[in-house]
């Protein structure tokens, strides 16, 4: 099994498990899925030296190649550089998910070993999601305490100058 085989084949009846979410509607039909780098780059907003760089640490092993030596990109290709995407926004390490890639391409003995790795980065992304909800609230109390605070002050100001109207 290599990394780019992460998709299970689509039936009548069930559609692509894709790794990472629904395939974009905009991409090419599968065998006619052979994408540039500079498409690439446009589809997935990474820059080509990021690509090359994935290929280069064993993120994206196996790119195919052109007659002239040009990389060509598949829908496959598309959909684990979607996965690497959400993988780097819950701030797995890269190392991680060049070992997650490299328990892929050793096959589904390694279910376990990427279970884990996988559940490890979810408890931390849950725990981020914690403290952002903390912060969040601390946001909407000062949101709160500003969107009154004019109102509060004038009616301050009112019952200071009735006060003051009194001792007069």
């Amino acid at each position: 099994m290599t990394v780019l085989e992460t998709t299970d084949t689509p039936t009548p009846t069930a559609p692509a498990n894709t790794c990472a979410g629904p395939r974009q509607p905009d991409r090419r039909p599968d065998g006619a899925d052979r994408y540039t780098i500079s498409e690439v780059v446009l589809f997935t907003g990474l820059t080509a030296h990021t690509l090359r760089w994935y290929e280069r640490i064993g993120l994206m092993p196996h790119i195919d190649r052109s007659h002239t030596g040009q990389r060509r990109y598949s829908n496959r290709d598309l959909d684990w550089l979607d996965l690497v995407g959400k993988l780097r926004l819950t701030g797995m390490p890269v190392a991680d998910m060049v070992r997650y890639a490299e328990l892929v391409r050793e096959g589904d003995h390694t279910y376990g070993e990427r279970f884990e790795l996988l559940e490890s980065t979810r408890r931390a992304v849950l725990d981020r999601i914690a403290e952002l909800q903390d912060t969040l609230a601390v946001l909407d109390r000062k949101i709160s305490f500003y969107a009154n605070a004019d109102t509060d002050l004038d009616a301050g100001l009112v019952r200071d100058v009735r006060q003051m109207e009194r001792v007069r």
